[in-house]
């Protein structure tokens, strides 16, 4: 089995190859039903993904913050380009990761004005599955306004094979 760091770094190859996919299936949505809210939402959900990931990178590495993590009026454009600047730093932050990077306790400020503290293991984990409950929503979102949604979900990136019958 890996190590917990390594796992961390698979996961997020996962987490970009879904980046992508989410993307392409925002970019399936017809033109006609782009004016929409629900479109409009779609996109913001995506660069709330975003922003939040670097809010994250921001409290444990001290890369440059974003100025909050619920941006409205997003375009797919720029959450393209904002996709690859977050993936690269993040990158850059998991290459080093260390069992001991992951014990270490992260205090911060939170947009509630509380703080709190936990460690960087933790942090980690609750990334992954935020990215993937907004995922979620934004699959679900595409496929009503008649775009291709597309299942991200692990196993499936996994492609496991099956076993032969018994």
């Amino acid at each position: 089995m890996n190590s917990l760091p390594d796992r961390f770094r698979l996961w997020f190859e996962h987490e970009r190859d879904s980046n992508a996919k989410t993307l392409a299936m925002l970019e399936s949505v017809p033109e006609d039903q782009r004016p929409s809210p629900d479109y409009r939402k779609a996109l913001d959900r995506m660069g709330h993904i975003v922003a939040a990931r670097r809010r994250w990178l921001f409290r444990l590495a001290g890369t440059p913050d974003v100025e909050g993590i619920f941006p409205t009026g997003a375009e797919i454009g720029s959450l393209r380009n904002d996709v690859v600047e977050m993936e690269r730093l993040w990158i850059e932050y998991l290459t080093g990761l260390d069992d001991v990077e992951l014990q270490r306790e992260l205090e911060w400020v939170a947009i509630n004005g509380k703080r709190y503290r936990w460690n960087v293991e933790g942090a980690l984990t609750q990334m992954y599955g935020h990215a993937f409950y907004h995922r979620g929503q934004i699959a679900q979102t595409v496929a009503q306004l008649g775009g291709k949604s597309v299942d991200t979900d692990y196993i499936y990136w996994m492609n496991l094979e099956p076993l032969a019958p018994a």
